[in-house]
């Protein structure tokens, strides 16, 4: 797993809660690297699942409520980071639809080891989106962050459900943006 993803999951508990939190967190994780990420670095997965794993017990929130929220504050962080990606979209959808032809291509050049989740427009209107979410990992709670967010970004309001689809970690989001 990327490194900005830890690093921007240590600096959220930093921010949102405190320094020794997060201390408290990587400590009770037991992770061989002692928490030490880099933004540019690759992880595995399984340090992930510990965090998080510490987390449900220390907040008393799901996984999703947890994957979300952090998967919203994610979104400011790789915007700050990859604005210039940002800058080259016409709006959420737009966005959206250039996740994995135009997005995921950049972040493979710089990250090639990076195991990402694959994103399918399946139909698109001036307004309204169906995009299917394949990840191994079932973090769609994340991209319902990571959604949410682009949209305040792109100062727009949106309606989304989330539907869990027959083949094993797939999901569809049905987006409809409003103003």
């Amino acid at each position: 797993m990327l490194g900005i993803v830890f690093t921007s999951l240590i600096d959220m508990l930093e921010e949102n809660v405190s320094p020794e939190f997060a201390d408290d967190v990587i400590v009770a994780a037991e992770l061989e690297n002692d928490g030490a990420y880099t933004a540019v670095g690759y992880y595995p997965y399984s340090d992930m699942e510990r965090l998080l794993g510490v987390l449900i017990e220390k907040t008393g929130k799901s996984a999703n409520e947890l994957l979300y929220d952090f998967g919203y504050y994610l979104f400011g962080k790789l915007a700050a980071v990859h604005g210039d990606v940002l800058a080259n979209t016409e709006g959420m959808l737009d966005m959206l639809g250039h996740l994995d032809d135009d997005i995921h291509v950049q972040v493979k050049k710089l990250y090639p080891d990076a195991d990402l989740p694959r994103f399918k427009v399946l139909s698109r209107t001036d307004t309204t989106m169906r995009l299917q979410y394949y990840s191994e990992r079932d973090l769609f709670a994340l991209a319902e962050g990571l959604m949410d967010a682009s949209a305040d970004h792109f100062n727009c309001k949106l309606e989304r459900e989330t539907h869990q689809l027959a083949t094993p970690h797939t999901y569809e989001f049905s987006i409809a943006v409003i103003s």
